[in-house]
């Protein structure tokens, strides 16, 4: 029987049997390669196999436990981003070491999950070899990679390695409708601002990180009568607002952290505490992300429309305002404008504040879009 945390696999079927079948038989692997795509579910399945390790029910996905998984505070699962925009830092791999050896607080095992794997390199890498080679039987490791042609060959020798396959679009627009029961309109919205079906369906589920998008859309629209004033408070209000669910996994994090005081070290609570600041700080930016995609969404249906294609936008919801800005705008403005979206990503991957990265893209979006900053 498949645990219920990894039902929720049903895009990539032969990810979910096999891991159903390892967990049932009892045949987990000490460490996993995810390999595949951005959008393939490789962070969704990571997440489905810790629940299933730490849940006392085998993955019930309904549990403290398995929330606790789902919200990233459980203590004994530990998500690990790049320290850096060229890769992960000696010092994150050691501190990483240094955890490994310590007892898991809550479960009966502890789980490292390494997103962007790939950029695992030189003395980092080196420096997780022999754990992965010899770890403690308490312990599991999920490496996330796009690719494993840039990855030290002896690190993926000692994983086993689950290839992630593509997920079409019709698929995925499927996948997103049947999850959430919604009209075909939300689901294209939801895949273009979230990018999988799994965090579309979230997006879907969540007030706050709908209102984001809208806050987006309305900025884009008001552009053209904004003075750079108007703009700034709008990038303000902008991140304010992707700023709302965070306080809720802050909550979780620092009362998690006090069922921990107890039986933990102060260095090993020191290392909680900024292993939280670090996944705080990458769910700011993964929200940031999805405000700009929204953004790129926008201005991709006004090239659309600028460029008289005969097919459906994205933003039907927005129609009116894609034809605004579609009005007022030609199409080298309108690439000038993605252009100065992709810079804001790229800059927010380089730590860039999200306030500043949000400031700078508005103003250069808004002229490119030939709507020049006025000032009061």
């Amino acid at each position: 029987m498949t645990p219920a945390a990894l039902n929720t696999l049903s895009d990539q079927p032969r990810v979910r049997d096999f891991l159903a079948t390892a967990v049932a038989e009892g045949r987990l692997s000490h460490a996993y390669l995810f390999v595949g795509a951005p959008g393939s579910g490789k962070h969704e399945a990571a997440e489905a196999l810790a629940k299933c390790v730490v849940c006392p029910n085998g993955g019930d996905a309904t549990c403290d436990e398995c929330r606790r998984v789902a919200h990233r505070t459980h203590p004994d699962v530990h998500w690990l981003m790049p320290g850096s925009a060229t890769g992960y830092l000696v010092a994150q791999v050691r501190e990483l070491i240094a955890d490994v050896s310590l007892a898991p607080t809550r479960a009966t095992r502890k789980v490292y999950i390494l997103e962007r794997a790939e950029l695992l390199r030189g003395t980092a890498a080196n420096a997780l070899l022999k754990t992965l080679e010899e770890p403690p039987e308490s312990v599991m490791f999920i490496l996330c990679s796009r690719t494993v042609a840039s990855m030290l060959p002896t690190i993926v020798s000692r994983c086993q390695q689950v290839p992630f396959r593509a997920t079409s679009p019709r698929a995925a627009l499927a996948s997103v409708m049947r999850s959430c029961a919604t009209d075909e309109q939300e689901a294209r919205i939801a895949l273009a601002v979230a990018g999988t079906p799994a965090r579309a369906t979230e997006f879907l589920q969540s007030t706050s990180r709908r209102q984001v998008r809208r806050l987006v859309v309305g900025t884009l629209d008001a552009l053209a009568r904004d003075d750079s004033w108007d703009v700034l408070l709008a990038a303000r209000d902008i991140v304010a607002a992707n700023a709302v669910p965070l306080a809720d996994v802050k909550q979780a994090q620092e009362e998690a952290l006090k069922e921990s005081q107890d039986f933990l070290t102060a260095a090993a609570l020191k290392q909680v505490e900024d292993a939280n600041k670090r996944a705080l700080t990458a769910r700011e930016r993964s929200g940031m992300m999805e405000a700009l995609a929204a953004a790129e969404s926008l201005l991709r249906d006004v090239l659309v429309r600028c460029e008289d294609v005969r097919e459906k936008i994205v933003n039907e919801d927005a129609a009116a305002t894609v034809d605004r800005i579609a009005a007022a705008t030609t199409t080298p403005g309108v690439l000038r404008a993605l252009d100065a979206v992709a810079r804001a990503a790229d800059d927010l991957s380089h730590n860039v504040s999200p306030q500043l990265t949000l400031e700078v893209m508005l103003l250069r979006v808004k002229e490119a879009l030939a709507c020049r900053p006025s000032f009061r």
